[in-house]
């Protein structure tokens, strides 16, 4: 879908590299400057998945001819992706107003935690900071226990990779060409996790989620949660409306239970909690995903990424196992009107450190002839 499109990658760690990913994925050509000398450090493997489908080149750049060698690079890009503190890229002469006097087209996105310009700006962080000073990590654990969420997926990704790409390719669309209409995007993860609560700050207005923790339509009842079985696995539960919930109850056969039928009391909520805790406790994960299997209970088995890869819904080839390990196939897919679906994805090469350094170096020197 982005065939034509050049990023350049400046590299840096978690949500640049996965937009950079997943422009890779959509066709961009991605050209990732890894730091000349270095070896990928202890949370960046050789042959990192998030390096898939994009070329190399090792660069230092605090050397002043391989600044050069980048600011040429800028030249034939239509977007950049750094994630450096605010201010490094303006004391490596990387600048924006650099980068945009060589290439008024550029669309230079900048990832951080804080924002280019805010208090903690200049302060270190990590996803687990970012969603919590942003209201995103809040309800994320029942009551009695202290908020934490699924690690990098909230913060890094959600509130910051996804919103970075949506950032890059609505000012590619608003460009009205290559050499004009360039800007900054200021992609800060605490402002896309924050933005990503609008659903449930919906649901507040109208009066469905409140301020505390577990005592709300989607973090408080005994149908909005997950069990433990009795082989230790567990079984999610999330029956939110009314017919949803009589199938849940049908199948348990507890369709005639008085308790069971108030389903939006709360003061109920605690007790049928605690029995259907010691329900689930009663049975395996694979004997409760089988009696739920086919039906509109909303119930799903909890899965590790290595036993998705084995379930039956993974015939969309999601999981895939390839020479590096396992990795998630591009979402979304695309198909054309009138033509099937492709019929599957081949996970393509990570390149090593620097491959493609003498062949991208080559194409410069042939542009500037």
């Amino acid at each position: 879908m982005l065939q034509g499109i050049r990023i350049i990658e400046i590299e840096g760690l978690g949500p640049g590299p996965f937009a950079a990913m997943m422009l890779a994925d959509l066709g961009a050509n991605v050209i990732c400057v890894h730091r000349k000398g270095k070896k990928a450090g202890g949370m960046a493997p050789p042959d990192a998945i998030l390096d898939r489908g994009k070329r190399s080149i090792a660069l230092d750049l605090k050397d002043p001819d391989d600044v050069a060698i980048l600011l040429q690079l800028i030249e034939t890009a239509d977007g950049l992706i750094e994630g450096f503190r605010p201010g490094v890229m303006e004391r490596l002469g990387l600048g924006p107003e650099i980068c945009h006097a060589r290439n008024g087209g550029l669309i230079y996105g900048r990832m951080t935690g804080w924002g280019q310009n805010s208090a903690f700006a200049h302060m270190a962080g990590h996803d687990l900071n970012y969603i919590a000073m942003s209201g995103a990590l809040w309800h994320s654990s029942p009551a009695d226990v202290p908020p934490f969420a699924t690690p990098t997926l909230i913060g890094d990704i959600g509130g910051g990779a996804l919103y970075l790409v949506a950032g890059l390719l609505a000012a590619l669309l608003a460009r009205p060409d290559k050499s004009h209409g360039g800007c900054v995007v200021d992609a800060a993860i605490y402002d896309g996790s924050a933005h990503m609560m609008n659903l449930l700050m919906t649901l507040q207005q109208a009066g469905h989620f409140g301020h505390a923790r577990g005592a709300n339509l989607l973090d408080g009842p005994h149908w909005s949660r997950t069990y433990v079985c009795s082989d230790g696995a567990y079984i999610s539960v999330q029956c939110l409306e009314p017919p949803f919930y009589a199938t849940f109850l049908d199948r348990l056969g507890l369709a005639d239970d008085p308790e069971f039928a108030h389903q939006y009391d709360k003061t109920l909520w605690p007790r049928l909690t605690a029995r259907l805790a010691g329900l689930f406790a009663s049975h395996t994960q694979d004997h409760w995903a089988t009696l739920f299997q086919g039906t509109d209970a909303c119930v799903a088995p909890v899965l590790s990424p290595e036993a998705a890869a084995q379930h039956p819904m993974n015939d969309r080839r999601t999981w895939i196992t390839s020479e590096v390990g396992l990795q998630a196939a591009p979402a979304p897919r695309f198909t054309k009107v009138g033509e099937a679906e492709p019929e599957g994805w081949t996970p393509p090469k990570s390149p090593k450190r620097g491959e493609h350094t003498a062949a991208i170096l080559d194409e410069l020197r042939k542009l500037r002839r």
